[in-house]
Parts: C-alpha cells; sequence; structure tokens
C-alpha cells in the first residue's frame, strides 16, 4: 500500500498547495482520535497466510515508514492515555516489550516527560534482573527487567504494538510490580479479540484498533 507522505513536507518545491487533510497536530476534540484511529488503519498493510496459512498478517511498520502515519500514531497514543487516565495519572515511567514496544516506547516517554524502561528476552541484560516466564504456542519463553530501571511507586504503563494471547504482556505486567512500580496498564496498537488475551491482564487495557481475525 503506498500512502501519500506528510502534506507539509515540500521536498523542495518553492510552490505551497492547499491541502484539504489536517496533520495530527491540528486534530482536536472530540473527533481527534477516531480520525487518527482511522487514518492508522488505513495506513496498515495486510499479507494472507502469513506466516502460516489461514492468518492474516497486520504489518505496522509502514507506519514508521511515514512521517505523517508516525505522527498520527503516537498522538493517537497520546490521545488514548490522556483520556483513558486522566492528566493526575499519567505514567512516570513507559515500559516497551522487546521489540517492537522499542518503536514506541521510547517516542512516548518523551511526550509524557517520562523514563522508558526495556524488557528483553533473558540474557540480554547485564546486572541485577528480575525474570519472568510466559507462555508461547510451543514451551515458554522469559523476559528481563534491571531491577533499579523502576523506582518503588512509579507510576507505569506498558506499551506494545499488539495483544494476541496476552502472555508476554502479562510477563512485562510482573516485571513491573516486582520491581516495585504501579502498575497503571496497557496500551497496544492491535488486538486480536478473539484469542482474548486482555483476560490475563492485571490492569486496564486499551487498544487503537481491533482485530477479529
Amino acid at each position: 500500500m503506498t500512502l501519500p507522505e506528510n502534506p507539509d513536507s515540500s521536498h523542495g518545491s518553492a510552490r505551497s498547495e492547499p491541502h484539504a487533510t489536517t496533520t495530527s497536530s491540528e486534530l482536536s476534540g472530540p473527533q481527534a482520535l477516531p480520525e487518527l484511529k482511522s487514518r492508522i488503519r488505513a495506513g496498515l498493510k495486510t499479507y494472507p497466510d502469513f506466516p502460516k496459512k489461514g492468518i492474516l498478517f497486520e504489518d505496522i511498520l509502514p507506519l514508521f515508514a511515514s512521517h505523517s502515519l508516525h505522527q498520527d500514531l503516537i498522538r493517537a497514543y497520546e490521545l488514548q492515555i490522556h483520556e483513558s487516565f486522566g492528566p493526575d495519572n499519567l505514567p512516570d515511567v513507559i515500559v516497551g516489550l522487546d521489540a517492537r514496544g522499542f518503536l514506541i516506547g521510547p517516542t512516548l516517554a518523551l511526550s509524557f516527560g517520562a523514563g522508558f524502561v526495556p524488557v528483553r528476552k533473558a540474557g540480554k541484560l547485564p546486572g541485577k534482573i528480575e525474570t519472568a516466564e510466559y507462555e508461547k504456542e510451543y514451551g515458554t519463553d522469559s523476559f528481563a527487567m534491571q531491577t533499579d530501571a523502576i523506582k518503588p511507586g512509579q507510576k507505569v504503563l506498558v506499551v506494545d504494538d499488539l495483544i494476541a494471547t496476552g502472555g508476554s504482556a502479562s510477563a512485562a505486567g510482573t516485571l513491573v510490580e516486582k520491581c516495585g512500580g504501579t502498575l497503571l496498564g496497557y496500551i497496544f496498537i492491535i488486538e486480536l479479540t478473539f484469542l482474548k488475551g486482555r483476560d490475563k491482564l492485571n490492569a486496564p487495557v486499551y487498544t487503537l484498533l481491533e482485530s477479529q481475525s
């Protein structure tokens, strides 16, 4: 899918044409978040039968390849967080899951004046760590977090691109609590609702988009 890039970019042209669409920073009011979600949905690219037959893979990477879609995505996260938690309960720390949470988490942390803490696969982090196991399709895996990355009592929001079965996100929530953080909730771009992954999570779950397949 090919999408127009940011209409504010001149690409060397000396002539500025009028545009009917608004940028994400110009969107405000009750329709701002639904409009951004619609743009994000349109920006996804789908691949039938990947990684195996019967699965429709929704690729988020085009959202980062386009400057304007990247802005839309971050703005949608910001609005969703403000709407969900309110101005007096915003995160002190954003936790991003290995690996696509790393694409979103640091930018969101900057937006909220918060810290960013990565959750990584076991064996990737130095120093004192906490670990938590989670179920995969075949067997188990484990996540790790540096013990001193979160200060006791800090409000923490877990961020990732997708919630499917909920196992990896649940492990991240366990790590936040082991490190003394107060878990505000979880936020994702896409939820595979038929897998009921949110039922495994012990804090509020918010998503920008839902997928039924």
